[in-house]
């Protein structure tokens, strides 16, 4: 497919680009059975990619945590990833998705049948309009019962049920505790909140992906003079918070108007890390 203007999505696979949602997997293909499938998501907007190379070098990170062998590195999947977003309006807003998974194998992939593909597609920038969050029934798992410092599809079907069992109750996401009772994060996005002046987030432990936009943050925020304070956090203390917000690569920053039986303003902190991270993302995001 050459010099094709996108406007459907498009998934790079096997040596060429291809329109739409090719099909790469079947019944016997172990991803598809077995499990053994990671990715990672980036955005494009505004004609920028922030921690595009970043992202791509945590999916082949993701694959080998799996026992796959990535026959792609970090910078050679972006590249790819660039010439893809070329191939759309520059106005569009993208989705970035590079993919690994086992081919063949029985339990355990076979290293040497990885696969790749990378598949890009339309998807705005979700309005920053507030979300509801209610405390989920459901945990995330320790790091000795799965493979949680990989961004790895296996851990998705846990967190819709959170997802499912929130919106039962009239909410959009939900706050997952980790194996010890403390915050983990909400369903699929890090979670931050405010008081008396201070951020907090709860310090990675292995349970939570370790988000690549939660690390920018803190960055961006810490460099801008705010104390940023990582740490094992209760349900209770979050329910007393001034403000509440969300990091993750799909809104990149959004803000919790309703917590449990509380509601929220978009406050000061969360403001300011957002305008913070599109001054970043516009400065380094280009190719």
């Amino acid at each position: 497919m050459k010099g094709h203007i996108a406007t459907d999505g498009l998934v790079y696979a096997d040596g060429d680009w291809h329109v739409g949602n090719p099909k790469l997997l079947g019944p016997r293909t172990h991803g598809v059975w077995l499990g053994s499938v990671v990715f990672d998501g980036a955005r494009y907007f505004d004609g920028v990619a922030p921690d595009l190379l970043p992202h791509c070098e945590r999916a082949v990170r993701s694959a080998r945590v799996l026992g796959m062998r990535p026959m792609l590195t970090g910078a050679e999947i972006a590249e790819l990833a660039w010439e893809g977003i070329r191939r759309f309006p520059r106005d569009a807003q993208l989705y970035i998705c590079p993919l690994f998974w086992g081919d063949q194998g029985f339990i355990m992939p076979d290293p040497d049948a990885t696969r790749f593909a990378l598949s890009i597609y339309q998807s705005p920038l979700p309005p920053a309009t507030g979300f509801a969050a209610r405390l989920s029934s459901f945990r995330r798992p320790a790091r000795d019962t799965a493979p949680t410092e990989a961004k790895a599809s296996c851990l998705y079907p846990n967190t819709a049920r959170a997802v499912a069992e929130a919106k039962e109750g009239g909410y959009d996401t939900a706050v997952m505790l980790d194996p010890a009772g403390n915050v983990a994060e909400f369903a699929y996005t890090n979670l931050f909140y405010a008081k008396d002046g201070v951020v907090h987030t709860p310090a990675w432990n292995g349970t939570f992906l370790n988000g690549l936009t939660r690390q920018r943050v803190i960055k961006l925020l810490v460099e801008d003079g705010a104390e940023v304070v990582e740490r094992a956090i209760t349900w209770p203390e979050l329910m007393q918070a001034d403000e509440v917000f969300a990091t993750g690569n799909y809104q990149k920053l959004g803000w919790c108007r309703r917590l449990g039986d509380r509601d929220f303003q978009p406050g000061p902190f969360y403001e300011r890390a957002r305008r913070l991270y599109w001054e970043f993302a516009r400065r380094h995001g280009g190719a």
